[in-house]
C-alpha cells in the first residue's frame, strides 16, 4: 500500500469499521433498515445511507440535487441540512439498493486508498464548502465509520468491537477537545484541575488543567486534589461524547467526586459531535 505512515492508522482503523458495518447490513430483511438508532433521527437506513454520501463525497463525487421536507426535527443548523442531504435522497431505497450501493461505493473507496499518493496535508473538499488536509479527513472518516458502526451496534442488538483500531482513534479526537468543554463550554474557573478516570475496553486517566488565564490543556499525570474527578466505563463516555444519551439517562454509571455544580456543566457540554 503506498498510503503515506501517517495516514495508515486511519486508513486501517476505517477499513475495520467499514467492513463491520458492510458484515452487519448484509443480511438485514427490509424492517430492520426501519430500526431507530441512538443517532437523533436516523434509522439503520439513514446511517448506511450517510456512509455512502461521505464516501462518495470523499471520492470526490457530486452532490446530490434534491429538496429536504420542511418537517425534520433533527435538522437544526447548516450543517445538519447538508449532512442529511446524503441521507434524505435514499429514504425510499429498498434494502438490496443500499447494500448494493454500499458495496460498490467501498470496492471505490479502497481502491483509491491502495492508490494514494497524495501528501498528508493535501487540501481536499470539506463539509459546506470549506477545505481540509488529507490527514484531517482520513481521520474524520475513520472516526465517524466507527461511531456509526457503534450506532448499528446498538440498533440491531449486535455488541461489539469497542476496542478496535477505531476506538483509538474516537479516544483522540473525543481527548483533544475536553479542555474546550471543561474550559470554554463548561466555564471551569482559572487554575483547576478536572481528571477523567475511564474504565473498560478503552482505558485511560487524563487531567485537564486550567490555568490562570482560563485556558485549557490536558495531560496524563495525576492531579492532587483536583476540583472534580468524573469516573465512568468507555460506552458510556463514548454515548455521551457523541451526544446518543443525555447525563440524567447514565447518572448511575458516572461517579462524580468533587463540585458537582461544575461536574454538571462539564457533562452537560459533554456532546462534541454535531
Amino acid at each position: 500500500m503506498t498510503v503515506h505512515p501517517s495516514l495508515q492508522p486511519y486508513a486501517d482503523a476505517w477499513t475495520h469499521s467499514i467492513e463491520a458495518i458492510s458484515e452487519l447490513v448484509q443480511p438485514l430483511v427490509e424492517g430492520e433498515w426501519n430500526r431507530a438508532t441512538p443517532c437523533p433521527g436516523w434509522s439503520v437506513r439513514d446511517i448506511v445511507s450517510h456512509i455512502i454520501g461521505m464516501e462518495c463525497e470523499m471520492l470526490g463525487d457530486p452532490r446530490p440535487i434534491h429538496s429536504l421536507p420542511r418537517d425534520l426535527y433533527h435538522v437544526r443548523s447548516d450543517f445538519a441540512r447538508y449532512m442529511e442531504m446524503q441521507v434524505d435522497v435514499r429514504r425510499h431505497h429498498t434494502g438490496p439498493e443500499m447494500t448494493a450501493e454500499l458495496e460498490y461505493t467501498l470496492i471505490r473507496r479502497a481502491r483509491r486508498l491502495r492508490n494514494e499518493n497524495r501528501s498528508p496535508d493535501t487540501l481536499i473538499r470539506a463539509p459546506l464548502g470549506a477545505e481540509q488536509s488529507l490527514e484531517l479527513a482520513y481521520r474524520m472518516r475513520a472516526f465517524d465509520v466507527w461511531c456509526h458502526e457503534q450506532d448499528l451496534r446498538t440498533a440491531l442488538g449486535v455488541p461489539g468491537n469497542l476496542d478496535s483500531p477505531g476506538a483509538y482513534v474516537a479516544r483522540d479526537n473525543f481527548l483533544a477537545v475536553l479542555p474546550k468543554v471543561v474550559a470554554k463550554d463548561a466555564g471551569a474557573p482559572p487554575n483547576t484541575a478536572v481528571v477523567f478516570d475511564i474504565h473498560g475496553p478503552v482505558e485511560f486517566l487524563r487531567t485537564v488543567r486550567v490555568d490562570a488565564a482560563g485556558r485549557g490543556t490536558v495531560d496524563g499525570a495525576p492531579s492532587l486534589g483536583p476540583a472534580v474527578t468524573i469516573a465512568t466505563d468507555w460506552e458510556t463516555y463514548v454515548r455521551l461524547a457523541c451526544g446518543r444519551v443525555r447525563p440524567a439517562a447514565v447518572a448511575d454509571r458516572v461517579k462524580v467526586e468533587g463540585d458537582e455544580e461544575l461536574a454538571a456543566a462539564i457533562l452537560a457540554s459533554f456532546a462534541v459531535t454535531p
